[in-house]
């Protein structure tokens, strides 16, 4: 089959299916769901691929709220990343509902072709990207191990075909004190608030000699119960991000000396714990963010220039887990938002509106015919195959 032939296809599968779609994506947006809890949005991803013949794994790798949706039966495996958790407080201001809703389409498109281009498509529910890491662990299971390449899009204010992302942990640091009266003894406590105080001091400080591209947030997620008792117990909650996981090591050794520190001064003990799996840097594969970024100019859109995508990482991502692994891209498909950018309540609206829903269709047509112009260039075709082929090999 002609590759022209192929992409048309697809892209008449989306526009027959984009009410559908559509209504997949306000369905998960009107009822967000916290990571690991996507339970009715986990089900609903699922609904439409099963009636189209999907083969459907449940739980994979344990997690309830992950899914696995094969069809087609050709050696070139392609995954599809569908992601659907929400944010607290401010729902799909991430805008999960329009990747879901856009993988969804895509694997429906690309199983049209799949026969006749050599495909088995395979569309994979990831649980607890916004917090958990559920593609990290769904690595750890195996569940990637037959995928051949790996794609999915995330909406933003701009367009962005080779978008990047910054290696992420995530750490929760405990003081254990002694609690007192506040007025008839303090001098009998030991203070776990304050350790916290101090700690985030020196991480203040530590900013100044903090490299190009690290980053440390964070919130107090316990600081005492009373104002007249000293607390005997404090927690914090830390994200570290870094340009690569190298850099990201070494900002880690210097953020357990400030949470050290706040042990010191106080006397209290400290353990530090990892909150979820660590996540790689986002390094999309070359050839097919240079595919997406032409079919986002044939589908009148107008990405970033390729020299601006290098210098602006967005966020952080599990997908980054993924591009470690295999070949895989991730880009960013612009939203009209009033200017407002992800993780903020306006582009929540914007998810769940017109400009999302074309999003949802749009990318779901452009990251189709990506996939099947990859299928259709033999030399690409047998780089993505032979770095499969390698990896089993490792694997064992």
């Amino acid at each position: 089959m002609p590759a022209a032939t192929a992409s048309t296809r697809v892209e008449d599968v989306v526009a027959a299916r984009g009410g559908d779609l559509i209504e997949l994506s306000h369905a998960i947006h009107a009822e967000p769901e916290l990571a690991f809890d996507e339970h009715r949005s986990c089900a609903k991803a699922q609904a439409l691929v099963a009636e189209r013949g999907f083969e459907i794994t449940a739980a994979p790798g344990g997690l309830d709220t992950a899914f696995r949706a094969d069809f087609g039966s050709g050696p070139l495996v392609i995954g599809i990343c569908a992601e659907y958790d929400a944010l607290p407080g401010i729902g799909h201001a991430c805008g999960h509902n329009i990747i879901a809703a856009s993988a969804v389409g895509t694997a429906l498109a690309l199983a049209e072709v799949a026969d006749a281009l050599g495909l088995t498509v395979a569309l994979i529910g990831t649980p607890a990207e916004e917090s958990g890491g559920g593609k990290a662990l769904l690595i750890e299971a195996g569940v990637f191990d037959d995928v051949a390449a790996a794609v999915m899009l995330h909406p933003g204010p701009i367009d962005i075909a080779a978008a990047r992302s910054l290696a992420l942990s995530e750490v929760i640091v405990t003081y254990a004190g002694r609690e007192s009266h506040a007025a008839v003894a303090p001098y009998l406590g030991i203070n776990a608030a304050d350790a916290v105080t101090v700690a985030q001091v020196a991480i203040g400080l530590l900013r100044q000699q903090m490299a190009p591209g690290q980053l440390a947030h964070g919130i107090v997620t316990e600081g005492g119960s009373a104002t007249n008792i000293i607390p005997g117990r404090a927690r914090l909650q830390y994200t570290m991000r870094a340009v690569n996981t190298d850099s990201l090591r070494g900002l880690e050794a210097k953020m357990r000396g400030c949470f050290a520190a706040g042990a010191v001064a106080t006397g209290c003990e400290h353990e530090i714990a990892e909150a979820a799996p660590p996540y790689a840097e986002l390094t999309p594969d070359s050839w097919l963010a240079e595919v997406f970024r032409d079919e986002m100019t044939k589908m009148g859109r107008t990405p970033v220039p390729a020299e601006v995508e290098a210098a602006m990482p967005l966020g952080s991502t599990d997908m980054g887990n993924v591009t470690q692994l295999l070949p895989g891209i991730h880009p960013v498909v612009g939203v009209e938002s009033n200017g407002a950018v992800i993780h903020q309540p306006g582009f929540t609206v914007a998810a769940g509106g017109p400009s999302g829903d074309r999003a949802v269709t749009e990318g779901a047509i452009m990251l189709a015919r990506t996939v099947v112009r990859l299928a259709e260039a033999p030399a690409e075709r047998d780089r993505v195959l032979e770095s499969q082929d390698r990896r089993k090999v490792v694997r064992r």
